[in-house]
Protein backbone atom coordinates (compact mmCIF):
# COMPACT_ATOMS: atom_id res chain seq x y z
CA UNK A 1 0.00 0.00 0.00
CA UNK A 2 1.01 3.32 -0.95
CA UNK A 3 2.09 5.96 1.62
CA UNK A 4 -1.51 7.21 2.46
CA UNK A 5 -3.05 4.04 3.53
CA UNK A 6 -4.69 3.27 6.89
CA UNK A 7 -5.88 0.02 7.70
CA UNK A 8 -9.62 1.31 7.18
CA UNK A 9 -8.79 1.56 3.41
CA UNK A 10 -11.01 -0.27 0.85
CA UNK A 11 -9.06 -2.39 -1.32
CA UNK A 12 -10.90 -2.91 -4.95
CA UNK A 13 -10.06 -5.72 -6.52
CA UNK A 14 -11.96 -6.24 -9.32
CA UNK A 15 -11.15 -6.37 -13.22
CA UNK A 16 -13.01 -3.63 -15.04
CA UNK A 17 -13.39 -5.41 -17.84
CA UNK A 18 -16.15 -8.65 -17.94
CA UNK A 19 -15.42 -10.32 -21.10
CA UNK A 20 -15.15 -9.90 -24.66
CA UNK A 21 -18.02 -10.34 -26.92
CA UNK A 22 -16.71 -10.77 -30.63
CA UNK A 23 -15.09 -7.16 -31.17
CA UNK A 24 -17.30 -5.53 -27.85
CA UNK A 25 -15.54 -5.45 -25.12
CA UNK A 26 -18.25 -5.47 -22.06
CA UNK A 27 -16.98 -3.54 -19.13
CA UNK A 28 -18.63 -2.87 -15.63
CA UNK A 29 -18.92 1.00 -16.54
CA UNK A 30 -21.48 0.12 -19.96
CA UNK A 31 -23.31 -2.51 -17.69
CA UNK A 32 -24.10 0.01 -15.22
CA UNK A 33 -24.63 2.71 -17.61
CA UNK A 34 -27.16 0.66 -19.32
CA UNK A 35 -28.64 -0.03 -15.62
CA UNK A 36 -28.69 3.61 -15.02
CA UNK A 37 -30.44 4.52 -18.74
CA UNK A 38 -33.35 2.18 -17.75
CA UNK A 39 -34.11 3.29 -14.69
CA UNK A 40 -34.07 6.87 -15.82
CA UNK A 41 -36.42 6.16 -18.18
CA UNK A 42 -38.72 4.25 -15.88
CA UNK A 43 -39.32 7.29 -13.18
CA UNK A 44 -38.88 9.83 -16.09
CA UNK A 45 -41.58 8.67 -17.85
CA UNK A 46 -43.42 7.33 -14.60
CA UNK A 47 -43.66 11.35 -13.94
CA UNK A 48 -43.71 12.74 -16.96
CA UNK A 49 -47.29 10.77 -17.25
CA UNK A 50 -48.52 12.21 -14.40
CA UNK A 51 -48.30 15.73 -16.02
CA UNK A 52 -49.35 14.42 -19.45
CA UNK A 53 -52.21 11.91 -18.88
CA UNK A 54 -51.77 11.09 -23.07
CA UNK A 55 -48.04 10.34 -22.91
CA UNK A 56 -47.49 8.51 -26.33
CA UNK A 57 -44.13 7.75 -27.71
CA UNK A 58 -42.04 7.01 -25.44
CA UNK A 59 -39.70 4.81 -27.15
CA UNK A 60 -39.20 7.62 -29.95
CA UNK A 61 -38.15 10.26 -26.97
CA UNK A 62 -36.10 7.77 -25.59
CA UNK A 63 -33.99 6.86 -28.88
CA UNK A 64 -33.77 10.48 -28.99
CA UNK A 65 -32.49 11.01 -25.88
CA UNK A 66 -30.32 8.17 -25.49
CA UNK A 67 -28.50 8.72 -29.12
CA UNK A 68 -27.85 12.19 -28.36
CA UNK A 69 -26.85 12.07 -25.07
CA UNK A 70 -24.01 9.11 -25.86
CA UNK A 71 -23.01 11.65 -29.20
CA UNK A 72 -22.59 14.69 -26.24
CA UNK A 73 -21.03 12.73 -24.04
CA UNK A 74 -18.72 10.88 -26.13
CA UNK A 75 -17.67 14.79 -27.99
CA UNK A 76 -17.34 16.33 -24.51
CA UNK A 77 -14.53 13.64 -23.93
CA UNK A 78 -12.79 13.27 -26.91
CA UNK A 79 -12.37 17.23 -26.05
CA UNK A 80 -10.90 16.97 -23.01
CA UNK A 81 -8.84 14.08 -23.65
CA UNK A 82 -7.39 15.14 -27.77
CA UNK A 83 -4.29 13.91 -26.46
CA UNK A 84 -5.00 10.21 -26.38
CA UNK A 85 -6.80 9.62 -29.69
CA UNK A 86 -3.55 11.37 -31.48
CA UNK A 87 -1.05 9.95 -33.58
CA UNK A 88 -3.38 7.93 -35.74
CA UNK A 89 -5.93 6.54 -32.90
CA UNK A 90 -8.84 8.77 -34.20
CA UNK A 91 -10.93 5.30 -34.65
CA UNK A 92 -10.65 4.98 -30.91
CA UNK A 93 -13.45 7.48 -30.67
CA UNK A 94 -15.96 5.01 -31.47
CA UNK A 95 -14.77 2.52 -29.14
CA UNK A 96 -17.77 3.47 -26.39
CA UNK A 97 -17.62 -0.25 -24.90
CA UNK A 98 -14.43 0.96 -23.37
CA UNK A 99 -15.35 3.81 -21.51
CA UNK A 100 -14.32 7.42 -21.68
CA UNK A 101 -17.98 9.59 -21.79
CA UNK A 102 -18.13 12.88 -19.94
CA UNK A 103 -21.27 13.49 -17.69
CA UNK A 104 -22.12 16.81 -18.07
CA UNK A 105 -21.60 16.02 -22.41
CA UNK A 106 -24.21 13.35 -21.55
CA UNK A 107 -26.62 15.13 -19.70
CA UNK A 108 -26.36 18.51 -22.36
CA UNK A 109 -26.50 16.20 -25.45
CA UNK A 110 -29.97 14.34 -23.28
CA UNK A 111 -31.73 17.94 -22.95
CA UNK A 112 -30.81 18.17 -26.80
CA UNK A 113 -32.64 15.23 -27.26
CA UNK A 114 -35.06 15.85 -25.00
CA UNK A 115 -36.08 19.29 -27.24
CA UNK A 116 -35.90 17.37 -30.50
CA UNK A 117 -38.89 14.62 -29.10
CA UNK A 118 -40.53 17.75 -27.72
CA UNK A 119 -40.66 19.36 -31.39
CA UNK A 120 -41.94 16.41 -32.73
CA UNK A 121 -44.42 15.06 -30.31
CA UNK A 122 -45.82 18.38 -29.28
CA UNK A 123 -44.85 17.81 -25.54
CA UNK A 124 -43.73 20.90 -23.83
CA UNK A 125 -40.26 20.74 -23.09
CA UNK A 126 -40.19 22.23 -19.96
CA UNK A 127 -42.46 19.52 -18.26
CA UNK A 128 -40.25 16.68 -19.77
CA UNK A 129 -37.33 18.48 -18.33
CA UNK A 130 -39.16 18.42 -15.00
CA UNK A 131 -39.27 14.69 -14.95
CA UNK A 132 -35.82 14.51 -16.56
CA UNK A 133 -34.43 16.30 -13.15
CA UNK A 134 -35.37 13.10 -10.43
CA UNK A 135 -34.29 10.75 -13.63
CA UNK A 136 -31.09 12.04 -14.10
CA UNK A 137 -30.40 12.01 -10.49
CA UNK A 138 -31.28 8.35 -10.43
CA UNK A 139 -29.53 7.10 -13.32
CA UNK A 140 -26.23 8.78 -12.43
CA UNK A 141 -26.42 7.07 -9.55
CA UNK A 142 -26.00 4.05 -10.88
CA UNK A 143 -24.13 4.44 -13.66
CA UNK A 144 -21.59 5.73 -11.19
CA UNK A 145 -21.37 2.00 -9.84
CA UNK A 146 -19.50 0.87 -13.01
CA UNK A 147 -17.17 3.52 -12.52
CA UNK A 148 -16.09 3.25 -8.65
CA UNK A 149 -15.53 -0.57 -10.01
CA UNK A 150 -13.20 0.32 -12.95
CA UNK A 151 -11.56 3.07 -11.35
CA UNK A 152 -11.55 5.46 -14.13
CA UNK A 153 -12.06 8.43 -12.78
CA UNK A 154 -9.10 9.35 -10.81
CA UNK A 155 -9.37 10.99 -7.21
CA UNK A 156 -7.00 12.98 -4.74
CA UNK A 157 -4.60 11.08 -1.95
CA UNK A 158 -6.37 10.75 1.07
CA UNK A 159 -5.68 9.21 4.50
CA UNK A 160 -9.26 9.07 5.47
CA UNK A 161 -10.95 6.23 6.61
CA UNK A 162 -13.27 5.72 3.61
CA UNK A 163 -9.96 6.24 1.14
CA UNK A 164 -10.14 3.33 -2.02
CA UNK A 165 -7.24 1.40 -3.10
CA UNK A 166 -7.28 -0.29 -6.62
CA UNK A 167 -5.08 -3.54 -6.73
CA UNK A 168 -6.22 -5.47 -9.93
CA UNK A 169 -3.60 -5.84 -12.40
CA UNK A 170 -5.87 -4.66 -14.91
CA UNK A 171 -7.80 -1.74 -12.96
CA UNK A 172 -7.97 1.65 -14.31
CA UNK A 173 -7.14 3.24 -11.01
CA UNK A 174 -3.93 4.39 -9.18
CA UNK A 175 -2.08 1.18 -8.54
CA UNK A 176 -0.31 1.69 -4.81
CA UNK A 177 -2.15 4.84 -3.69
CA UNK A 178 -5.15 5.34 -1.43
CA UNK A 179 -7.21 7.97 -3.24
CA UNK A 180 -10.59 10.04 -2.36
CA UNK A 181 -13.72 7.85 -3.74
CA UNK A 182 -15.31 11.12 -5.90
CA UNK A 183 -17.73 9.23 -7.64
CA UNK A 184 -18.71 7.58 -4.73
CA UNK A 185 -19.38 11.33 -3.19
CA UNK A 186 -21.91 12.21 -6.36
CA UNK A 187 -23.69 9.33 -5.84
CA UNK A 188 -24.36 10.22 -1.89
CA UNK A 189 -25.01 14.18 -4.13
CA UNK A 190 -27.54 12.57 -6.30
CA UNK A 191 -29.39 10.41 -3.61
CA UNK A 192 -29.42 13.28 -1.37
CA UNK A 193 -30.72 15.69 -4.06
CA UNK A 194 -33.44 12.85 -4.40
CA UNK A 195 -34.29 12.48 -1.07
CA UNK A 196 -34.72 16.25 -0.77
CA UNK A 197 -36.89 16.59 -2.98
CA UNK A 198 -38.65 14.07 -5.34
CA UNK A 199 -41.00 13.53 -2.16
CA UNK A 200 -42.74 16.50 -2.77
CA UNK A 201 -42.38 16.36 -6.73
CA UNK A 202 -45.78 17.03 -6.94
CA UNK A 203 -46.50 19.05 -4.95
CA UNK A 204 -43.82 21.59 -6.11
CA UNK A 205 -45.19 21.28 -9.54
CA UNK A 206 -48.74 22.43 -8.98
CA UNK A 207 -46.90 26.06 -7.31
CA UNK A 208 -44.34 26.30 -9.57
CA UNK A 209 -43.87 26.71 -13.27
CA UNK A 210 -43.05 24.54 -15.75
CA UNK A 211 -39.55 23.83 -16.34
CA UNK A 212 -38.38 25.37 -12.69
CA UNK A 213 -38.02 22.05 -10.67
CA UNK A 214 -36.20 20.58 -13.68
CA UNK A 215 -33.62 23.08 -13.45
CA UNK A 216 -33.64 23.11 -9.34
CA UNK A 217 -32.38 19.05 -9.67
CA UNK A 218 -29.62 20.12 -12.68
CA UNK A 219 -28.07 23.39 -10.64
CA UNK A 220 -28.11 21.29 -7.71
CA UNK A 221 -26.06 18.89 -9.04
CA UNK A 222 -24.19 21.28 -10.51
CA UNK A 223 -23.20 23.49 -7.31
CA UNK A 224 -22.23 19.95 -5.63
CA UNK A 225 -20.05 18.47 -8.68
CA UNK A 226 -18.20 21.92 -9.20
CA UNK A 227 -16.92 21.26 -5.36
CA UNK A 228 -16.18 17.47 -5.70
CA UNK A 229 -14.15 18.08 -8.39
CA UNK A 230 -11.74 19.33 -6.64
CA UNK A 231 -11.09 15.84 -5.38
CA UNK A 232 -10.86 14.14 -9.06
CA UNK A 233 -6.97 14.66 -10.74
CA UNK A 234 -8.93 15.83 -14.07
CA UNK A 235 -6.94 18.24 -16.51
CA UNK A 236 -7.42 21.99 -15.62
CA UNK A 237 -9.11 23.61 -18.86
CA UNK A 238 -9.00 26.97 -18.34
CA UNK A 239 -8.67 29.60 -15.33
CA UNK A 240 -7.37 26.34 -13.04
CA UNK A 241 -10.67 24.77 -13.84
CA UNK A 242 -11.51 21.36 -15.24
CA UNK A 243 -13.94 20.95 -17.26
CA UNK A 244 -16.99 19.31 -15.39
CA UNK A 245 -16.36 22.62 -13.48
CA UNK A 246 -16.70 24.58 -16.46
CA UNK A 247 -19.79 22.82 -17.45
CA UNK A 248 -21.48 22.71 -13.92
CA UNK A 249 -21.13 26.73 -14.05
CA UNK A 250 -22.75 26.98 -17.83
CA UNK A 251 -25.55 24.89 -16.06
CA UNK A 252 -25.84 27.28 -12.89
CA UNK A 253 -26.00 30.53 -15.30
CA UNK A 254 -28.89 28.79 -17.58
CA UNK A 255 -30.98 28.05 -14.55
CA UNK A 256 -30.40 31.31 -13.14
CA UNK A 257 -31.23 32.93 -16.07
CA UNK A 258 -34.30 30.70 -17.27
CA UNK A 259 -35.81 30.12 -13.96
CA UNK A 260 -36.54 34.26 -13.33
CA UNK A 261 -37.87 34.26 -17.11
CA UNK A 262 -40.13 31.43 -16.49
CA UNK A 263 -41.99 32.98 -14.04
CA UNK A 264 -42.34 35.86 -15.54
CA UNK A 265 -44.06 34.16 -18.13
CA UNK A 266 -46.01 31.91 -16.18
CA UNK A 267 -47.34 35.59 -14.58
CA UNK A 268 -48.39 36.84 -17.37
CA UNK A 269 -50.53 33.54 -18.81
CA UNK A 270 -52.25 33.96 -15.39
CA UNK A 271 -52.53 37.88 -14.85
CA UNK A 272 -56.17 39.10 -15.31
CA UNK A 273 -57.33 41.38 -18.47
CA UNK A 274 -57.74 45.38 -18.03
CA UNK A 275 -61.36 45.47 -16.67
CA UNK A 276 -63.74 46.80 -19.39
CA UNK A 277 -66.52 49.09 -17.95
CA UNK A 278 -69.40 48.02 -20.14
CA UNK A 279 -72.93 50.87 -20.56
CA UNK A 280 -75.19 49.38 -18.40
CA UNK A 281 -79.02 50.09 -19.30
CA UNK A 282 -81.14 51.01 -16.54
CA UNK A 283 -83.52 49.04 -15.23
CA UNK A 284 -85.50 52.09 -13.74
CA UNK A 285 -88.87 52.52 -15.03
CA UNK A 286 -89.43 56.41 -16.42
CA UNK A 287 -91.13 58.13 -14.39
CA UNK A 288 -94.40 59.21 -15.76
CA UNK A 289 -95.35 62.75 -16.73
CA UNK A 290 -97.73 64.43 -14.97
CA UNK A 291 -100.24 66.71 -17.39
CA UNK A 292 -98.97 70.05 -18.37
CA UNK A 293 -101.12 72.23 -16.51
CA UNK A 294 -101.13 74.92 -19.22
CA UNK A 295 -101.81 72.43 -21.98
CA UNK A 296 -104.97 71.60 -19.88
CA UNK A 297 -106.12 75.06 -19.05
CA UNK A 298 -105.71 75.91 -23.42
CA UNK A 299 -107.63 73.02 -23.79
CA UNK A 300 -110.40 74.23 -21.72
CA UNK A 301 -110.57 77.99 -23.30
CA UNK A 302 -110.76 76.54 -26.62
CA UNK A 303 -113.52 74.75 -25.79
CA UNK A 304 -115.36 77.47 -24.40
CA UNK A 305 -114.77 79.37 -27.36
CA UNK A 306 -116.17 76.72 -29.55
CA UNK A 307 -119.32 76.67 -27.30
CA UNK A 308 -119.76 80.32 -27.33
CA UNK A 309 -119.74 80.77 -31.11
CA UNK A 310 -121.92 77.70 -31.48
CA UNK A 311 -124.27 79.84 -29.40
CA UNK A 312 -124.18 83.31 -31.63
CA UNK A 313 -124.75 81.43 -34.37
CA UNK A 314 -127.80 79.43 -33.20
CA UNK A 315 -129.27 83.17 -32.00
CA UNK A 316 -131.96 84.87 -34.39
CA UNK A 317 -130.99 88.00 -36.11
CA UNK A 318 -133.13 91.00 -35.33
Amino acid sequence: MGPYAIPLTIVIDLDPNIFRLGPFLITWHGVFSVLGIVAAARIGFWLLQKDIPDLKGTGDGLAWMVALGLVGARLLYVWENWRIFANGQWLRIFALTEGGISQWGGLFGAMVGVYVWSRRAHYSFWKILDAGGPAAMLGLTIGRIGDIINGEHHGSPTNLPWGVEYVNPFTLGQPGRVVHPEVAYEMVLCLLILGAILPFQQRLKRRLPDGVLGLTYFSLYAIGRFFLSYYRLDTQIAFGLRQAQIASLLMVVIAVIAVPVLFRLAAARVAPAPAIVDRVESTREPDRESPAQPSARRSRRARKRRRSAASTESKPSS
